[in-house]
């Protein structure tokens, strides 16, 4: 049992998962509010323009 909780193989494994999402969800929100910022720039170049 003592050999089993030194193993730390696994948490490797789940540390590099949790690593991922949370990266994953900061590309997500990173892309969502550089998408929303376009958009504003944009209509508003369409608002000067007309």
């Amino acid at each position: 049992m003592y050999k089993f909780l030194l193993n730390e193989t696994g948490l490797e494994l789940s540390e590099y998962a949790v690593a991922a999402a949370l990266v994953a969800i900061a590309v997500v929100v990173a892309f969502t509010t550089l998408g929303d910022a376009i958009g504003i720039r944009l209509n508003l170049l369409a608002d000067r323009i007309n």
